[in-house]
């Protein structure tokens, strides 16, 4: 058996030297390609094959494409490639996303240095100018990757007949009541007169008081943990006017949590919290005498008592929990 018949490998009528030169190279592979139609050929060699579909989640058309969008790009190639290669017709529509805050953002600022404030025609039609040009660039630069698919019809969000298909599909919805007015919180900008993504939110940094509140056991619910005695845990939180409503003491199931002796008192804190803590708090000496994790705690059947209220707050187990401050 020739092994070399067990090799996917290229066969080009043109000579590849050793020396790789890429940048000459590459461009002449790519003109080959399409001057053949290669992935119209592929497609017609698959015609009768089982259909594997990838539907692009487009690129926004505001810049030349980032190592983000071209790594995006090339694992779905990757996967529209290897489902051809394992039989599949698998044809691949390009698309691109043209509508959003960042191109008119963009255009904006190309009027403010010219000081012109344009009205709103006039600025949605720079901003499809901004997007076809950052269209055509990305297009050139994806197939300078390499990327197979229909290129010369690419599927554009600012194209007329698409806007038309969203106004009928929202049309539909409306019509079945999946459109509706409610009470809900919307990020919204004042500037841009429109509502923000949680992506595109810049939050302002804010110094909060912090406290630390020791809750005490709940008389006769010390469970597994009664034999020691005066046996409190800390909390820390930024809220302090939460702690009225307080109704439980949340652990991290499984987190390393200790039982510190201090002054004849017991303290459950997070084991890697303990430095820290004794320093805020002012606990110069001190002995762990017990190691548990947040889940051996709540199944040891203790119960904390609200620090002003005559009312328990329960020991629960959330994920969120983080031993940072």
């Amino acid at each position: 058996m020739d092994l070399r018949q067990t090799l996917n490998l290229p066969d080009a009528d043109f000579t590849i030297p050793m020396k790789a030169n890429l940048p000459t190279m590459e461009p002449a592979i790519q003109a080959e390609w399409d001057s053949m139609g290669l992935y119209h050929l592929i497609q017609q060699a698959r015609r009768d094959a089982p259909t594997f579909v990838l539907h692009d989640g487009p690129p926004y058309t505001n810049s030349p494409i980032h190592i983000g969008t071209a790594m995006n790009k090339m694992l779905k190639d990757m996967v529209v490639k290897s489902r051809t290669m394992m039989g599949y017709r698998a044809p691949y529509v390009p698309g691109y996303d043209n509508h959003g805050l960042p191109i008119e953002q963009a255009v904006m600022k190309e009027f403010e240095k010219k000081g012109v404030k344009p009205d709103v025609p006039t600025l949605r039609q720079a901003c499809r100018e901004h997007a076809k040009r950052y269209l055509d660039v990305q297009t050139s630069q994806f197939r300078r990757l390499g990327v197979f698919g229909l290129w010369e019809r690419p599927y554009a969000t600012m194209d007329f007949r698409f806007e038309a298909e969203i106004v009928r599909v929202f049309k539909r919805l409306a019509e079945r009541h999946y459109i509706y007015r409610g009470l809900r919180s919307v990020q919204w900008s004042p500037t841009s007169k429109t509502a923000l993504a949680d992506t595109e939110i810049v939050y302002k940094d804010h110094v909060s008081t912090a406290i630390y509140v020791r809750f005490p056991t709940y008389p006769g619910a010390e469970g597994d943990l009664e034999r020691f005695p005066n046996l409190y845990t800390i909390i820390w939180t930024t809220t302090p006017w939460t702690i009225p409503a307080n109704v439980a003491v949340a652990l991290h199931p499984t987190a390393p949590y200790v039982i510190l002796e201090n002054g004849g008192n017991h303290y459950l804190i997070a084991e890697s919290l303990v430095e820290d803590v004794a320093a805020k708090v002012g606990f110069s000496r001190y002995e762990i005498v017990a190691r548990m994790t947040g889940d051996e705690v709540l199944r040891s059947g203790v119960r904390f008592k609200h620090p002003v209220f005559d009312r328990e707050s329960v020991v629960v187990l959330a994920d969120y929990v983080t031993m940072e401050d």
